[in-house]
């Protein structure tokens, strides 16, 4: 049983590291060395998840592992990145093997699917806190920033919203939902999917665009007030699955879908004459953007929300996910 930091390093990350060509030095020395892509720019991501904060005592150490890479992989989607390099912060209360063995077993699986490798980092003892710091490359300047969205441009989101929100309520036994949605939902809440392929092809197409993590009305908001203007939304056009609907009463389930966040799918904008391109280069993709909106005038950064025409406001008690607000809840991701 491993006790000591260098141990925990080379029996749980070190020998298990996935293998990349362009990694010079990795895992074991003072400072990593990899060697980008040629006119290629790099992107750099991080998120934290705390326990207590982002996760609880219930979840699975694979899960966390997952996630701890997967919401910053969905940072380098929104930009566009093709991922490459991964650095791991640990702060963890104990050195226990199992939890250590199913946490960096999430953690490889996750880095080799998206062929992306851990190349260094840090241990420590403490309460459970872990962060991330992501690489990825892309051709030089094409990154996708959130500044870009223009009167007229469409808003669309890479998937269906809410899922992660409602898995969340379940967890904590504040809904509950039949046996054939509920493994759906908590997958969704645990092991979230970054639309990293998605990404890579709205460069050159998508004028903004961002993940959602906090919830479609925050993360939409940060677009528009990078690009001082405003949206009206199609709340009937939004993607929402059939646990959503069957589970929550309509509003309840939009709701959920505008405010939960957690969902990791990308929102984006982009131009008339850019729809049909987008539609052709994401044709191969399981999952298929949806347009819910358009981008309007005003400085306001303000979302117009309709349903089948008419204006529609948030019921009593919803609101968008934020760390420093005066009360906080357990939500996973950043």
């Amino acid at each position: 049983m491993p006790n000591d930091e260098f141990s925990l390093i080379n029996d749980y990350f070190a020998n298990r590291s996935a293998r990349r060509s362009d990694v010079v030095i990795g895992i074991g020395d003072d400072g990593a060395v990899v060697k980008p892509m040629p006119e290629h720019d790099i992107v750099v991501v991080t998120d934290t998840l705390v326990e207590g904060v982002h996760f609880d005592k219930t979840t699975p150490p694979r899960a966390i592992g997952h996630k701890a890479v997967a919401v910053n992989l969905s940072d380098l989607a929104a930009m566009g990145a093709q991922p490459s390099w991964v650095s791991l912060a640990l702060t963890c209360p104990n050195t226990n093997q199992d939890w250590w063995t199913e946490f960096s077993s999430g953690l490889d699986e996750i880095c080799r699917y998206y062929d992306c490798q851990l190349i260094g980092g840090d241990t420590t003892k403490g309460p459970l806190t872990i962060t991330v710091t992501a690489h990825g490359q892309l051709p030089s300047g094409t990154a996708i920033s959130r500044s870009g969205a223009k009167p007229g441009d469409w808003v669309y989101v890479s998937g269906s919203l809410g899922d992660a929100g409602l898995g969340l309520q379940v967890t904590q036994n504040k809904v509950s939902t039949t046996g054939r949605h509920l493994q759906h939902v908590i997958e969704k809440l645990h092991y979230p999917t970054p639309r990293v392929a998605m990404g890579q092809v709205l460069r050159g197409v998508a004028t903004s665009c961002i993940d959602v993590s906090d919830g479609l009305i925050a993360d939409l908001g940060h677009l528009l007030n990078q690009a001082q203007v405003s949206a009206q939304i199609d709340l009937e056009k939004l993607p929402l699955s059939l646990a959503l609907t069957e589970t929550l009463n309509a509003n309840e389930a939009l709701a959920m879908a505008l405010t939960a966040g957690d969902d990791y799918e990308l929102c984006f904008t982009l131009p008339e004459e850019h729809r049909g391109r987008m539609e052709t280069l994401t044709s191969h993709l399981k999952t298929k953007p949806v347009c819910i909106g358009r981008i309007m005038k005003g400085a306001e950064a303000k979302i117009n929300m309709h349903y089948e025409g008419e204006p529609w406001e948030l019921p009593q008690g919803y609101k968008s996910f934020n760390h420093f607000a005066e009360e906080e809840i357990v939500k996973e991701g950043e």
